[in-house]
Order: structure tokens, then C-alpha cells, then sequence
């Protein structure tokens, strides 16, 4: 019964080992996939989203704009 219990212990500790080794290797895929992403972002010519937002608020500045001036025009014309 003794040995018995010395494998099922054995096996045990291997399916720990196997478990623990199994988890490492993730980590190390999803960091080495992160890097990667990271990578990939950084070469492209990406804006963050301040950047977006300051440049669509400028493009409704001057669609605002271009509106007035084109009332100004059309009351000049018919005026």
C-alpha cells in the first residue's frame, strides 16, 4: 500500500511540475505576443486619441466657419 501511495505521489508531483511549466510557457507567449503587438503599433503612424480629438474638433471649427462664410456670400449675392 505503501508504494501505492509513492506513485500516485509521483504522479501527482509530475502533474504539478507538468502544470507549473505549462503555465510559465503561457506567460512567456503572452509576453512575447504583447511585445510583439507593441512592436507592430509603434511602426505604424498611429494617433492617439487626443490627437483625434483635437484635429476633428479643428475640422468642425472650419466646417462652422466655411457655413458662415457661405451665408455671408449668398447674402452678398442676393443682396
Amino acid at each position: 500500500m505503501q508504494t501505492r501511495n509513492k506513485i500516485f505521489d509521483d504522479i501527482s508531483q509530475l502533474m504539478t511540475n507538468a502544470m507549473g511549466v505549462a503555465q510559465g510557457a503561457k506567460d512567456e507567449a503572452d509576453t512575447a505576443m504583447k511585445g510583439m503587438i507593441d512592436r507592430w503599433m509603434a511602426d505604424r503612424d498611429f494617433v492617439t486619441r487626443e490627437e483625434f480629438d483635437a484635429v476633428r474638433a479643428m475640422a468642425q471649427k472650419a466646417r462652422e466657419e466655411n457655413e458662415a462664410l457661405k451665408a455671408r456670400l449668398d447674402a452678398l449675392e442676393k443682396g
